[in-house]
Parts: structure tokens; sequence; C-alpha cells
């Protein structure tokens, strides 16, 4: 089974002896400047929306003050008023936006603040736009939506984002970061989700970011999206009961799907619930993504594969 069905479905088996290793600790500080709601401390029982903004290269390093210079942390500086929690990072000098990173400080704001999990947006200009794109593409059950300012991506990897809500700004005179790369983006893109917006502003050149996070539609539209989720049905144990057996990849490993307490369950250790979303479509949840499990019937309507769709489709043919 390929690595990524080993993490998939805990199914490891190694036949091998020991090799000697020592533990040693990997840390990366990350600076950021923090923004919390006016009514943070009052409303002790509310969970709050986090952005995240990504800034440009010219803010790069050590000085934390360099954030403010442009989008939401200068104009907070300026007493500009959030119904977010906003965090602003700083990327190190001449390294960029690294995706791992972005999302480890994520899961740091959540586990110290009360933050609404389906409420997470991602945006950023310029250098911080190329990143939104990277990160989103790399996570995108993370984030409710995301609004990329003058920058761009990979276009073979936008499908990933096919259920995130993205709207994107650009300069139709930017002499920095080609239109283009945005045009490419969201073209790519539509073909996937129809939940995609393009704004180019006719006149502007590289500042694209001053009328975007000056006007108030922007935070209306962010607010109004929540993480995707699958919906959920009720199948009967008897519905349950024409998806168990066992499962092969090419006939070397093999998943054993059964009913346990009204549930279709993977058994493995721990065992993997099977969520279903209709009666041919189930979801599992990991590490707070949820993955998508189709099964595809014969002529006869019987049942012959499992489908895992994921970045890419991996089938296991039901076994007799």
């Amino acid at each position: 089974m390929n690595k990524f069905l080993l993490s998939l479905f805990f199914i490891i088996l190694f036949h091998h002896s020991k090799a000697q290793q020592k533990a040693e600790i990997f840390n990366i500080p990350v600076n950021y400047l923090i923004y919390l709601p006016q009514d943070y401390k009052n409303d002790t029982a509310k969970q709050w929306p986090l952005m995240i903004f990504l800034h440009g290269s010219g803010e790069s390093g050590t000085d934390i003050q360099k954030v403010k210079t442009h989008g939401p942390p200068k104009l907070i500086e300026q007493g500009r008023q959030y119904p977010f929690i906003v965090v602003s990072p700083q990327a190190p000098p001449n390294e960029g936006w690294e995706p791992e990173v972005i999302i480890r400080l994520i899961r740091e704001i959540q586990n110290k603040y009360k933050v609404d999990k389906d409420r997470v947006y991602l945006t950023g200009l310029s250098m911080g736009g190329f990143g939104t794109w990277t990160i989103a593409t790399k996570f995108p059950w993370v984030f409710a939506a995301i609004a990329p300012v003058c920058g761009g991506g990979d276009t073979a990897e936008v499908m990933k984002l096919k259920r995130l809500p993205v709207w994107c700004f650009h300069g139709a005179k930017d002499n920095v970061v080609n239109p283009e790369e945005s045009y490419r983006m969201i073209n790519s893109l539509k073909k996937f989700n129809p939940d995609v917006k393009l704004t180019i502003y006719p006149e502007a050149n590289h500042d694209s970011w001053t009328p975007t996070y000056n006007n108030d539609s922007l935070y209306s539209w962010l607010l109004s999206h929540k993480r995707f989720h699958f919906p959920q049905v009720k199948l009967t144990e008897k519905q349950l009961d024409e998806y168990t057996g066992g499962y092969a990849q090419k006939g070397k490993d093999t998943l054993h799907l059964v009913v346990k307490d009204g549930m279709l369950i993977v058994k493995e250790q721990p065992d993997i619930i099977l969520m279903p979303t209709s009666n041919n479509s189930f979801f599992f949840v990991m590490n707070d993504k949820e993955i998508e499990i189709k099964f595809k019937r014969n002529v006869k309507r019987q049942i012959e594969k499992l489908l895992v769709l994921e970045e890419k489709i991996v089938e296991f043919d039901k076994t007799k």
C-alpha cells in the first residue's frame, strides 16, 4: 500500500530491525501581532472567528512593527475594530511563507484563544497573496474562505479548493505581479468551484490591498462562510450491512468493514467510523480533516469497489 494509504488507515506493518535514532527538537519561532475583538473578554462563552493576515515581502524580518505597514494591522493601529480575532505573523527575512508553520501557528492560537474552528479565514497581499493560495491548496480543510490579494499560485493544485469559497483581488495595472496570475487561478478554479469571485481594480497598480482591506464587503463576505462539512444521513443497520466485508488494494492489504453499534466501521486500532452522506457515499475524520469514501456498484447493483477520494482516487476491490 502506498504511503498515503498507510497513514490514512493506520495500516502500518514494518518488519525490519530497529535503526539507531536520537530525539531532537525542531522549533520555529514565529513573531505575530494579535488583535482581540472589543467584547472578547466580556463574552466568555462565545467562540470567535479568526482571520490570518499574511504581509508582503517588504514587511519580512525581525521588526514586528513593520507588519503594521499595510492591511488589517495598519487599520487596527489606526483604531479600526473587527469582529474577528486577527493574527498577523511576520515571515523571516528572505524565506516567504511556509504552510506548515502557519498551520502550526493557527493550532496554537486555537489552543490559547476562543476560536470558532469553523470560521477561520486566510488573506494576504503580494507575497502573502501567493502564500494564501499555497497554504489553502495544501490545507483546504482548515479554512472557511480565503481572500488572496495580488498573488498567484499553481493552477494544477486548484482542484483541492473545490469546496472553499475564494474572493481574489488584483490591480489591472500591476507591474510587480501580473494580474494574469489571478486570472489563471480563478479561471482554473471555476471549473471545480462556483463560489469564486475576482475583483480587478482598473486603475490600480500593485497596491490593490488598500481598496480591498478598506472594503467592509470583504469582511461581511468572509463572515458569511463556514468551513465545509459533509452532510450526514441516517442508514439502518440492514442498509449498512450491504457494505460490510473485505476490500483489498491490488490483492495486498485488506480493509475489513463491519457494522458495530449501528455504525459502519473499518476495523483497525483504533476503529475508523465511516459516516454516511448518501446511500453510496461516506466520510471519516482524521486530524480534523473529513475524507470522502465512495462505493462503486457493478451492473447488477452489487458493490464492487471502495474508493478513497483524496488528492487522488485510490481503489480497493471488494473481496469474495
